[in-house]
């Protein structure tokens, strides 16, 4: 068995915190808890901020379940993707891994990973509906990842910009017709050097405006609705309120630019004060944020077990370990700005807000934490990185006038829809 090919939309990444013994070496009985060792695997969270909390929390566990061995390793940022296939193909999948539902899908398809409704239904009552449902894939049966941290984005602005535009920011845009009213404003009164759009429209974009993406297994988002959606972003750019840049395949996205106080506004997870106050520290006191625009999107990093472990029973207690509320939340106190994938968790955010000390970013964790009930993920999990990126590229040309918007958005579901599956 070869895998190739998992497809990783790029929001999903989006969520990352900037020896291996394959399956889990046994020592004891199939099925026991006791006498046994498994490997438990990170996505780039071994560093001097995360590395204390997962030592202790492998040896709590180990502590409360005497004979146990759990071996903490940690894959780079970069290269995940390849990394989970190269082990996959060899036999040497971690027992307990930490996992996109982009990435379980294609392991689930192949029967490398647990059901964990099969094996422990009610557990999964105790997770975010719309984080578990994310495991839960339209031609498998079954519910393949424990929630653990999730995200969603707000909106964030510039006032001190917009007001030296002269437009008044009492009332910011809850809708996209407002806020491409005031980018239009904004552009013709900075003579185009402040921004406001700063990105291409995407199936994110167009879900979060309410476009259907997929329906009945068929990709659909070349309608009316989507013609309009990208219609306001050639507006935008034809009036000088989109940068150039923003059409380009290697663009680092709109939040790069509002840092650099190019653009006033920007959408970035509650967490996004931390990055301007390393990066951006003038900028605090003039950025407020608001509810994003439209439906809010939902990130979520998981954690999965491998249905190959030597040791599956103990395998599966450590998942449920690592992700009870209580772990979470001390967790999303060193996370700060992510969310719990527990419902306990989200229901009571003072739990793991109380330690945040930037005021903006505390105001911001609460306005995420009453969206994320209800968010859901941007992208089906039928839609590719190569189907992104392919409409990407059609939308830049529409958005720059070289082809109508309506072919754009044809070309793209027609190639959304030769390569589902592949």
């Amino acid at each position: 068995m070869k895998l190739r090919n998992i497809a990783v939309p790029i929001a999903a990444l989006s969520l990352l915190l900037a020896g291996c013994t394959g399956g889990g070496a046994s020592t004891g009985a199939a099925g026991s808890d006791q006498a046994q060792e498994i490997t438990f695997q990170t996505w780039s969270l071994k560093n001097d901020r995360f590395t204390p909390y997962f030592e202790k929390l492998v040896a709590d566990f180990e502590k409360d379940n005497p004979g146990t061995k759990v071996n903490w390793i940690d894959q780079p940022g970069d290269g995940y993707e390849d990394k989970i296939l190269q082990q996959a193909d060899s036999g040497e999948l971690p027992d307990v891994i930490n996992l996109p539902p982009e990435f379980a899908y294609k392991l689930a398809q192949v029967d490398l990973l647990v059901d964990l409704e099969a094996k422990d239904a009610k557990k999964l009552d105790e997770y975010v509906d719309g984080a578990t449902n994310a495991y839960r894939y339209p031609d498998i049966k079954g519910q393949y990842g424990y929630a653990w941290y999730l995200g969603t984005d707000l909106n964030w602005f510039n006032t001190k910009a917009i007001q030296e535009a002269g437009l008044d920011t009492t009332n910011l845009p809850t809708d996209l017709d407002s806020l491409f009213d005031m980018a239009k404003k904004v552009a013709a009164a900075t003579n185009g050097e402040v921004k406001m759009i700063a990105d291409v429209p995407r199936t994110g974009t167009l879900s979060s405006a309410g476009v259907k993406i997929i329906e009945n297994g068929k990709f659909v988002f070349n309608s009316p609705d989507a013609v309009k959606v990208v219609e306001r972003y050639k507006d935008a750019y034809a009036a000088g309120a989109m940068p150039p840049e923003a059409l380009n395949a290697d663009y680092l996205g709109n939040s790069a630019l509002y840092k650099q106080g190019k653009t006033a506004w920007t959408t970035a997870s509650a967490g996004f004060p931390s990055e301007l106050e390393k990066e951006a520290p003038t900028l605090l006191e003039s950025t407020v944020s608001t509810p994003r625009i439209g439906h809010a999107p939902l990130f979520i990093q998981g954690i999965s077990v491998s249905a190959k472990s030597k040791a599956p029973d103990l395998a599966m207690k450590f998942a449920q370990y690592v992700t009870n509320n209580t772990n979470q939340i001390e967790f999303l106190k060193i996370a700060q700005g992510f969310f719990p994938g527990t419902k306990e968790g989200n229901e009571n955010p003072d739990s793991f807000t109380s330690v945040i000390e930037i005021p903006l970013q505390k105001t911001a964790t609460e306005q995420a934490a009453a969206a994320i009930g209800d968010a859901t993920p941007e992208y089906p999990i039928q839609f590719t990185y190569d189907m992104d990126k392919y409409l990407q590229q059609q939308v830049a040309l529409a958005v720059k006038g070289d082809i109508p918007v309506q072919e754009a958005l044809d070309k793209a579901a027609d190639y959304a829809n030769k390569n589902l599956g592949k």
